[in-house]
């Protein structure tokens, strides 16, 4: 089957490039992101932003308006205020710059600081553009408008939120925060794929392609992740009934890797004449390749059993990634009433970009959201076929080092 076409570039954000053999899709790579300094730090925050979030606050109608929180900034936005002061400093400029008269139901004109507001709290929520739009007394063409332009700001200004390991230094940082889990020597990333639902027209035909093997209408966003959760390639658009495996097979990132380009950093000894490369893990819907270890499917007692335990906990922060990631942007969380297909996949990069910038501005609010690592409620385990014989040789070195069984 050919590509589905979806994500159109702007010119703008000509640094972020998508890998065109999958076109539906938006993903970030090294070849995809340009390197950028990621830390930076928020502005102090100005006696004109606490005027504003007085102003703001008076606007709130509905229930929202009726709840003993209406008055607190995190229980509206569900991120701290240094937070989203600093995410409006990254799209202040573009936002301003494509400012064209918009308004309120009361013809106030809505600054920078208000449309961002509007946006993040659309995409926290999940919340109807109706619902969204009355709690805040705006139209709700207005919040559609003010959240599309919002995405186009954070494409173009906040890149260096999400890119893949820059140095040898970041990447040996990495690889031993994944050794403390559970011992697995070597890792660069676990990766894991979740599924975001949609209610389409059934009397479309074309529409089948979206229908995944639980019979669910979904768009597969599949996401590289590392030991802080914080997503280090994502790739977002295609359909829900293509594999985990086809999906990452068509991505830029396999290309990379395949071709040498990533995961190509030292090689650890792990006995005399036998080294192990860079790899990342992934769960058993994912071929074994000599960069990609998946778990043994039928493990014998012993060695393989414990490597199937140390492998399971070093994934898992995927897993508790993508869940975060729902719970936190419930945009993507439930299921969406007719996206526009085109749009979804970037809301849905977005969305990775703005659970990397919680993490990297340490935000507080991180610590009220639950654990869970049931990312993809009633999806069953994927199960690929695809084994490299060399990477089946790897794993199983990999597992009798781990157990002690293989001289150190």
């Amino acid at each position: 089957m050919g590509p589905i076409r979806g994500f159109k570039r702007r010119k703008k954000s000509s640094d972020h490039k998508v890998d065109q053999n999958a076109s539906p899709s938006t993903s970030a790579s090294a070849a995809a992101v340009a390197a950028e300094d990621r830390g930076a730090s928020a502005p102090s925050l100005p006696d004109k932003d606490v005027d504003w979030w007085d102003e703001f606050s008076k606007r709130i109608s509905g229930p929202l308006s009726e709840s003993k929180n209406a008055k607190s900034f995190e229980s509206l936005f569900r991120i701290s205020r240094k937070t989203f002061n600093y995410i409006c400093s990254l799209v202040k400029d573009d936002l301003e710059a494509r400012q064209s008269n918009i308004l309120d139901l009361n013809g106030k004109t809505l600054t920078a600081h208000d449309q961002v507001a509007v946006a993040l709290r659309r995409l926290s929520s999940g919340e109807s553009l109706a619902s969204t739009g009355n709690a805040l007394g705006i139209n709700q063409s207005t919040v559609s408008q003010i959240t599309w332009r919002f995405v186009e700001a954070m494409e173009a200004k906040a890149l260096r939120h999400l890119q893949w390991p820059a140095s040898e230094v970041e990447m040996g940082q990495i690889k031993n925060k994944f050794k403390k889990i559970r011992g697995l020597p070597n890792c660069c990333g676990a990766i894991d794929a979740t599924h975001i639902l949609m209610t389409v027209p059934t009397v479309n035909h074309s529409h089948e392609v979206w229908l995944d093997r639980e019979k669910k209408f979904s768009m597969v966003l599949q996401a590289v992740v590392d030991p802080e959760m914080r997503f280090r390639d994502v790739i977002v658009g295609y359909p829900g009934s293509l594999s985990d495996a086809v999906i990452l097979q068509s991505s830029g990132f396999f290309k990379l890797c395949e071709e040498g380009k990533r995961l190509n950093g030292k090689k650890k000894e792990l006995m005399e004449g036998t080294e192990l490369g860079e790899y990342i893990v992934g769960d058993a819907g994912f071929p074994l390749l000599p960069w990609l270890i998946t778990p043994f499917q039928h493990a014998a007692p012993g060695h393989q059993v414990d490597f199937n335990k140390r492998h399971s906990a070093s994934r898992s922060v995927a897993k508790i990634a993508l869940a975060r990631l729902k719970e936190m942007w419930r945009i993507i969380h439930g299921v969406m009433w007719l996206p526009d297909k085109n749009k979804l996949p970037r809301i849905v990069f977005v969305c990775c970009l703005l659970h990397n910038i919680l993490i990297d501005m340490e935000d507080k609010e991180l610590n009220g959201v639950p654990s869970s690592r049931d990312h993809d409620p009633d999806y069953r385990q994927q199960f690929c076929e695809s084994v490299s014989e060399p990477a089946s040789e790897i794993r199983e070195k990999l597992s009798l080092y781990l157990s002690g069984k293989l001289p150190p």
